[in-house]
């Protein structure tokens, strides 16, 4: 008996340090807690140190030379899709083109069919907004190589946010930086809600897309900026932190959807945009 009740004691003593030695992993939701990427700018550290980064200029290819087919590609759909600026799909584009807080946040909230704010739902916030740095810092190994023309710069017209193209003129084209933050956001937030998972994508793709119409990216550049957003996903999932985030932003998913959240006539808008222009995408 005394030595079945020291085993036992023993198992409960083990058990108890298991549970001690690996601590509950808590993700910040405060910006100030978690800090910005550069001082002044609002964009906040992401999860992934420099070097845990996907390393773009290994993932790509070159940007399609001059003579190629791709490139002959690129050019019919930066005139065709250029031709929706000043239309409802267009002004979805000039939405789609800023990614500050908090005015970003509810991109996804129609698809998703929860509102996505830093008050309602804290977790999902402070994933989009941080998953915003490392999926677009994971392009940089490669537009710093190639410094591929913008579309736009070498046609010599107008974009759908003309603030912004003296300094986009300065930034390499090859691969789009959005379009790996639009995808990215939309694969993480299919894990988070699967059943909402067409719906999500046709709208992180419609996000890519708006960089065609707003004629600052070439069609080439997108593809490549989703397949970067993509592993820079898949690198995430390696991250305690986020996964710590993803957890808590699924339990708030659950929540919202549970107290309700009707869609807006906003949302039935926004999905017959993009429904009306899909036929107009590569």
């Amino acid at each position: 008996m005394e030595i079945k009740s020291l085993a036992a004691t023993l198992a409960v003593a083990l058990l108890a340090g298991a549970c001690t030695s690996t601590p509950r992993v808590v993700a910040p939701t405060s910006a100030a807690e978690v800090g910005e990427f550069r001082a002044g700018t609002g964009i906040l550290k992401g999860y992934l140190s420099p070097a845990e980064l996907p390393d773009s200029l290994a993932l790509l290819p070159p940007p399609p030379s001059a003579d190629s087919p791709v490139l002959a590609a690129d050019t019919a759909t930066f005139l065709n899709l250029t031709k929706l600026q000043d239309t409802p799909r267009g002004a979805m584009a000039v939405k789609d083109a800023d990614l500050h807080f908090p005015e970003a946040a509810s991109t996804f909230s129609c698809a998703l069919g929860v509102q996505i704010s830093e008050q309602a739902t804290p977790n999902l916030n402070m994933l989009l907004r941080r998953t915003l740095t490392d999926t677009g810092l994971a392009t940089y190994k490669a537009k710093d190589k190639y410094v591929r023309t913008r579309p736009f710069v070498m046609y010599q017209t107008a974009t759908c946010t003309p603030k912004e193209e003296a300094s986009l003129a300065k930034d390499g084209s090859y691969p789009s930086g959005h379009s790996a933050i639009g995808w990215g956001w939309a694969l993480v937030l299919v894990e988070l809600a699967p059943d909402r998972a067409d719906a999500i994508l046709q709208r992180g793709r419609a996000f890519s897309q708006s960089r065609a119409i707003c004629g600052v990216h070439w069609q080439s550049d997108i593809e490549a900026g989703r397949l970067v957003g993509s592993a820079a996903v898949a690198r995430l999932h390696g991250n305690a932190v986020f996964n710590a985030q993803m957890a808590a932003a699924k339990d708030e998913i659950v929540k919202a959807r549970a107290a309700g959240t009707p869609q807006s006539a906003a949302c039935a808008a926004e999905a017959a945009t993009i429904a009306g222009s899909s036929s107009m995408a590569p």
